[in-house]
């Protein structure tokens, strides 16, 4: 089945800091936008920034392999050379992890890189890349 690009709106408090996170740092192309919003190309899908300040929740977090892993996040799967760079480049622009890049589930089902940050307005991202993308679902 191929897969279908996701739509997601998230709040932000700064469409300056939006366009330099997810335009400049993560690389995605901006499409449509406003005073008040911003359409980005996520890895393939529609990412839209809405300017919402009130809206922004405190952070949760739930144990996920030994890790607090924040609650709600979102992000992509993306494979291994990818991830890689990914980390290496957000690390160099000094963005601080939540978790850093590590692998998860070691030597088990689902076994995945991971890695979670931030952006500027506190919306929690994570990536991933398995060595086997057949473990994607894996139980």
């Amino acid at each position: 089945m191929a897969v279908a690009p996701f739509h997601l709106a998230i709040p932000v408090d700064d469409l300056h800091k939006a366009r330099a996170f997810y335009g400049e740092l993560l690389g995605c192309s901006e499409g449509r936008s406003s005073d008040h919003w911003i359409d980005w190309n996520f890895y393939g899908h529609q990412l839209v920034t809405h300017v919402a300040p009130d809206r922004l929740l405190p952070p949760v977090s739930n144990p996920v392999d030994g890790h607090d892993v924040p609650v709600p996040h979102f992000g992509v799967v993306l494979d291994m050379p990818s991830w890689e760079t990914l980390a290496k480049r957000v690390r160099e622009a000094g963005i601080e992890f939540v978790i850093e890049p590590y692998v998860r589930f070691k030597g088990k089902p689902g076994e995945q890189a991971t890695m979670f940050f931030y952006d500027p307005a506190g919306n929690a991202l994570e990536f991933k890349a398995f060595a086997d993308i057949g473990q994607l679902f894996a139980k």
